[in-house]
C-alpha cells in the first residue's frame, strides 16, 4: 500500500463505526481507495458500511472490486475437525 490505499478489517463493531473509519480513511493523507475485508459474520456489517457510506456520505464512491472465498480455520478445543469460514473483500475507489 502505497499510500493510495487502506485496509479495514470489520468485526463485531456496529457499521457506524466503520463508516466512520472509511470516512477518515478517504479524507486523509492522499488516499484514492480502502480495502474492507470480513469473515463469517461481519460480511453483512462489511457490506451495510459500504453502502452506508456510499449512499449517505460519499456520492462519488464506487465499488471497483469484491472478492468472495473460503478459509479455512483450525479446529476449535474439543473439536475434531477444520471449519471453512466465508471471507468478503470490498474494495471501495473515490473518482
Amino acid at each position: 500500500m502505497a499510500g493510495k490505499s487502506g485496509i479495514i478489517f470489520i468485526g463485531s463493531k456496529p457499521p457506524m463505526s466503520y463508516v466512520l473509519a472509511i470516512i477518515t480513511s478517504l479524507s486523509g493523507s492522499d488516499a484514492e481507495e480502502v480495502t474492507l475485508k470480513a469473515r463469517g459474520r461481519a460480511i453483512s456489517t462489511a457490506v451495510d458500511a459500504a453502502e452506508i457510506t456510499r449512499r449517505r456520505f460519499i456520492k462519488d464512491l464506487k465499488i471497483s472490486k469484491i472478492a468472495i472465498g473460503t478459509e479455512e480455520m483450525p479446529a476449535r478445543e474439543g473439536e475434531n475437525r477444520a471449519r471453512m469460514v466465508s471471507t468478503m473483500e470490498i474494495t471501495l475507489t473515490k473518482k
